[in-house]
């Protein structure tokens, strides 16, 4: 388990201040903001004020419309190296709240050309995220407890060792249900590290597997005829 803590720069609500401020700079409304990232008034409202954490994507959307980078906004770690360790591998978020918020640790590297971008998540009991859509796809893997995806408004439970692989364009969701943090391996393909803008149009699709039905395929037989 990783064992450093990556906070904001400062204290919680000053997330929701340089954001105000920009928004301010640009001479733009709360409604211009949460219709070109694709929220509620009130979402973009409660970040502005502090009483919202948002998700990592969720920034990254806002971030988009104010013109910023992500990376102004917290402590995010770099990686250029192809394997993470998880011992001292650093765990970040975006707020203060220990244990009440998300916390991430990056998986994936920077290179050119690369288009995955992988993090472990840790949801704390009872944590909602706000829904949202946005362009490529992504994969969650249950590594442990259990989290109900919101899919174009349909609810489903998945377990520890589930997956669910779908176009981002579609609107979700996540809610921790359970009384335990939930670990997720996600990747997807949004550029939530600034590493360069993927392309790719994925379709409207949906794939779940649940760990229960997935069994180890055989193994290959040998041609005995042909050993060279």
């Amino acid at each position: 388990m990783a064992d450093e803590i990556a906070l904001p720069r400062e204290r919680d609500t000053a997330l929701g201040d340089r954001l105000r401020d920009r928004r301010k700079a640009l001479k733009l409304t709360l409604q211009e903001v949460a219709d070109q990232a694709g929220f509620s008034v009130g979402f973009i409202s409660q970040i502005e004020r502090g009483i919202t954490v948002p998700s990592l994507v969720s920034l990254v959307s806002v971030c988009r419309v104010l013109k910023i980078d992500v990376g102004s906004m917290f402590q995010q770690p770099k990686s250029e190296a192809p394997v993470t360790r998880s011992v001292g591998r650093t765990v970040y978020g975006l707020g203060t709240m220990t244990g009440r918020d998300v916390t991430y640790e990056r998986l994936s590297a920077a290179f050119p050309g690369n288009v995955l971008r992988s993090t472990l998540i840790h949801e704390p009991p009872g944590y909602w995220s706000e829904p949202m859509s946005h362009e490529g796809e992504e994969i969650f893997y249950i590594v442990e407890g259990a989290l109900t995806l919101e899919l174009d408004g349909e609810r489903m439970i998945l377990e520890t060792g589930d997956t669910a692989h779908f176009p981002s364009t579609r609107t979700h969701a996540t809610w921790n249900h359970t009384n335990a943090t939930t670990t997720v391996f996600h990747t997807c393909t949004m550029d939530v590290f600034g590493d360069g803008v993927p392309s790719g149009d994925p379709d409207n699709s949906l794939v779940v597997t649940r760990a229960a039905d997935r069994r180890p395929s055989e193994k290959p037989k040998l041609n005995k005829g042909n050993t060279k």
